[in-house]
């Protein structure tokens, strides 16, 4: 189980790392082309979401793989799982439900990962 832990922390750090850094390197007008809630939002919080998805990718790995304060992955999957509960939110109060999929998705994998790393499959 540890070892599908990993390759699903692998995954999740590569798809929040991907959409982190494109919020926060392309415009508000290239994102919205892919992301139309950036409309709703100014650039300063779709930069800070990117920040967070960033930081939460490097909670997923960095103490897991370095065994220096462990229990911050499954921290970092419950703040990320926790951010997908309001991107479905979000999703369903704009009536996206092309974003939904993927959101729920990614949430099921996060809580995957903070349910096996807070649990059973702890260090």
């Amino acid at each position: 189980m540890d070892v599908f832990l990993w390759i699903v922390q692998a995954i999740l750090a590569a798809m929040f790392a991907m959409s982190g850094l494109g919020k926060l390197l392309w415009s508000k007008d290239k994102l919205a082309a892919k992301y139309p809630w950036t409309h709703t939002f100014s650039q300063a919080a779709v930069r800070s979401i990117g920040v967070t998805e960033l930081l939460g990718t490097i909670g997923l790995i960095v103490p897991a793989a370095t065994g220096i304060a462990p229990v911050l992955t499954p921290i970092a999957a419950t703040g990320l799982a926790i951010m997908m509960v309001l991107a479905g939110a979000l999703h369903v109060r704009r009536k996206e439900p092309s974003g939904l999929m993927p959101t729920a998705v990614l949430l099921v994998l996060c809580a995957l990962v903070a349910w096996g790393r807070f649990g059973p499959y702890s260090w």
